[in-house]
């Protein structure tokens, strides 16, 4: 799966662990198919994966502003993100530091909602901004199927995303090594009811569960 970087590259800050604070972010919604990306990263790297105590890894979903103080407090940032360049889908693009909030969003899941570009903007006005930022974004096939998973493209996409983020935590000082124990239900920081795994197999068939609307309050538009 190609990789588009963006100019420049990712470079060690050289500080001090126990002063610095790595947060790894996962947006999205995985209710509607590719959406999702971005939290099955997550999902995916903490099942995968132990890190540094200064490490936090966040399913940051749709929550908009209330992520406000996460990217604050943080030094590095790591973002994954489902994000509509125009692509091929499943490609990946790699943006950093101050580009990276004209990428934000592949949709919003509604006219109200705080998208991340916004926090991004928040924490630049009030001057706490991370000091490095990289978003790992991925072209996405399909994001109107409600109930949907991730499209075999962009799952696929998926394993050289975490790659990639995996390459970028250690150069920052993540340390992150092999989980040795599964992780437990109670640890996870996404939600367990929805495990890609259980809502994969769990999802009922078309026939029973509409995917892009109910026709009872959203009626077919009749041909001109």
């Amino acid at each position: 799966m190609s990789a588009i970087p963006s100019a420049g590259g990712c470079h060690d800050l050289g500080g001090n662990p126990e002063t610095e604070t790595i947060c790894v972010l996962g947006i999205g919604n995985v209710l509607w198919a590719d959406e999702g990306f971005g939290v099955r990263c997550i999902e995916a790297l903490q099942r995968r994966y132990e890190f540094a105590p200064h490490v936090q890894l966040i399913d940051g979903g749709t929550q908009g502003l209330y992520l406000i103080q996460h990217v604050q407090a943080a030094t590095s940032l790591l973002i994954f993100d489902a994000i509509d360049y125009g692509l091929t889908p499943g490609t990946l693009k790699l943006i950093e530091n101050d580009d990276v909030p004209r990428f934000m969003g592949a949709k919003k899941m509604s006219l109200h909602q705080t998208g991340f570009q916004e926090v991004l903007m928040l924490a630049l006005l009030t001057e706490q901004y991370p000091k490095q930022v990289l978003l790992i974004g991925c072209q996405p096939q399909e994001l109107e199927d409600y109930g949907g998973s991730l499209r075999p493209s962009v799952k696929q996409a998926l394993e050289d995303a975490l790659a990639h983020g995996v390459d970028t935590l250690r150069q920052w000082g993540a340390k992150p090594v092999p989980r040795t124990a599964p992780l437990s239900e109670h640890e996870s920081v996404t939600f367990s009811e929805l495990d890609i795994g259980r809502y994969e197999e769990q999802r009922p068939p078309e026939e029973l569960a509409c995917r892009v609307g109910d026709e009872r309050f959203f009626p077919p538009v009749a041909p001109n």
